[in-house]
C-alpha cells in the first residue's frame, strides 16, 4: 500500500530501493547537469540530474526510443506497466523520487493551480483509492465501496471493450485500450519515461502517467512542440485528508465549464446540444487522430464578448498544466482561433450526473470533460477529461489516419 504523496518535501511514496547517487554514478551513464539553466535547458538539466541517481539498468528502463509505439502507450486505466513505459515510482529510493519530483516541478510549473500541483493532487486521489482497500462494502454514504461487484457499466467507455477496466481496487483490468494486466491504485504505480535522450536541441518527450493521468510533453530544437495528449481524471472528485485539508483536483476545470455553459441562452444551448450521448471521453487512449470530421455545437463567433472570455477561461486549466511560457503561447494561438471554435454538450450542463459531457473543439484545441458514476466511491460522480490538439499532439511527430 502506498505511503502517500508528499506535497511539501519528500517523495511520492515510500521508497522500495536503496540505490544511492554514488552507486548510480559507478553503474550508470553520467548525464551533464547545469545549475544555471532556464527554459527547456532547465528541464534537460533536471532530467539529467534524475538519470544520474539511477544505475545502468534503471537508466535503460527510463530512456527509451521516441517511437510512435512508445509515445502512444498511455492510458487512464489502473493497468500498471502493461499499458505504459518507463520506470515505476514505487521502485525508487527517496533520493531518486526527489529528483523525479524536480523534473515534474521544472517541466510543469510550481504556481497555484499549475501542472505540478495538479499532478500531486491526482496522485493523492489515487492513494485515497488505495486506502479504501481496508473499507468494507457496508461503508457509510460518502465512503468508498470495496465490493468487486460494483457495476463497471455505469462508467462504461465508448469503447465497449473498456467497460470493466476501471475496476475497484485489487481487481486487475480485464482488457480495453490498455490491454490486460495487473492494476491497482496508488502513487507508487506511476511511470516516468524519457522518449529520446533529453537535450536542448534534439527531439524527445517527457512521458509521465498512471491511473487517471497521462502527461505527454514533446520538446524539439529547444522548445515545447506539443503539450498533448493530456489526460486527467479523478476519483474521488473531492475528499478531506486527515489534517483537515480538502482536495478537489478538477474543481477549476469543472467550474470553468460550468461558468461557460451557464452563460448560454436557451437558443445557444439548443445549438450546443449534441445528439450523441457519452459515457467516456471520445479521444481517450488508443484514439489518436480520431477527431470528428465535422465540428458540432454553438460556434464561438456567435457568442458575446463576455462569453468568448469564458471560453478562454474554460480552456486555460488544461493549458496551465505545462510551463508558463508554453501555456501563454498556446493560449495566444487558441484565442486567435476562437471564432472558429465550437462549444458542445450532451446530457445535462450541471456536470453532476452520469453522462454529463462538455466539449470545446477548435482548429487546434480539443477538450472533453465527462461525468461517470463512481467505481470505488459509488455514491459520487467521478470525472474523466482529455486535452488534445488537432495539429500538435506528440509535437506533430506522427501521422494518424
Amino acid at each position: 500500500m502506498a505511503a502517500g504523496v508528499v506535497l511539501v518535501g519528500g517523495g511520492f511514496a515510500a521508497a522500495n530501493a536503496a540505490t544511492t547517487t554514488a552507486d548510480a554514478k559507478k553503474a550508470g551513464v553520467h548525464y551533464p547537469v547545469s545549475k544555471k539553466a532556464t527554459g527547456v535547458a532547465a528541464v534537460v538539466s533536471a532530467a539529467n540530474a534524475f538519470l544520474n541517481t539511477l544505475d545502468s539498468d534503471q537508466q535503460a528502463e527510463t530512456v527509451l526510443d521516441f517511437s510512435q509505439a512508445n509515445a502512444t502507450a498511455w492510458s487512464n486505466l489502473p493497468c500498471g506497466s502493461s499499458c505504459r513505459p518507463g520506470i515505476q515510482t514505487g521502485s525508487l529510493s527517496d533520493e531518486q523520487l526527489a529528483a523525479l519530483k524536480n523534473v515534474l516541478k521544472v517541466a510543469l510549473g510550481t504556481g497555484e493551480d499549475t501542472g505540478y500541483a495538479h499532478v500531486l493532487q491526482t496522485l493523492l486521489a489515487d492513494d485515497q483509492l488505495t486506502s479504501s482497500e481496508s473499507s468494507g462494502p457496508s461503508t457509510p454514504s460518502g465512503s468508498p465501496s470495496n465490493d468487486p461487484s460494483a457495476s463497471a457499466s455505469a462508467s462504461a467507455s465508448t469503447d465497449p471493450s473498456a467497460t470493466a477496466t476501471d475496476a475497484p481496487t485489487g481487481t486487475p483490468p480485464s482488457g480495453g485500450p490498455g490491454g490486460p494486466g495487473g492494476g491497482g491504485y496508488g502513487s507508487d504505480i506511476y511511470f516516468l519515461a524519457f522518449l529520446g535522450t533529453p537535450s536542448a536541441d534534439g527531439t524527445w518527450q517527457l512521458h509521465f502517467g498512471g491511473h487517471h493521468l497521462a502527461v505527454n510533453i514533446t520538446y524539439k530544437d529547444g522548445k515545447v512542440s506539443g503539450a498533448s495528449p493530456f489526460f486527467t481524471g479523478v476519483e474521488p472528485s473531492s475528499w478531506t485528508a486527515d489534517d483537515g485539508t480538502t482536495y478537489e483536483p478538477l474543481a477549476e476545470f469543472r467550474d470553468g465549464l460550468l461558468a461557460l455553459t451557464g452563460s448560454l441562452s436557451t437558443e445557444q444551448l439548443a445549438a450546443a446540444k449534441l445528439s450523441e450521448s457519452f459515457s467516456d471521453v471520445l479521444l481517450g487512449p488508443g484514439e489518436d487522430g480520431q477527431f470528428p470530421e465535422t465540428k458540432e455545437g454553438v460556434k464561438v463567433s456567435s457568442l458575446s464578448p463576455k462569453q468568448k472570455q469564458l471560453v478562454l477561461k474554460a480552456i486555460h486549466p488544461w493549458i496551465a498544466d505545462v510551463d508558463d511560457a508554453t501555456a501563454k503561447k498556446l493560449m495566444t494561438t487558441y484565442e486567435r482561433e476562437l471564432n472558429q471554435t465550437y462549444v458542445a454538450y450532451s446530457g445535462g450542463t450541471g456536470l453532476d450526473t452520469q453522462g454529463d459531457y462538455v466539449r470545446i473543439d477548435g482548429p487546434g484545441v480539443w477538450i472533453e470533460f465527462v461525468c461517470q458514476n463512481g467505481v470505488v466511491y459509488r455514491d459520487q460522480i467521478h470525472y474523466h477529461s482529455v486535452y488534445r490538439d488537432h495539429t500538435r499532439d506528440y509535437g506533430s511527430e506522427f501521422s494518424f489516419s
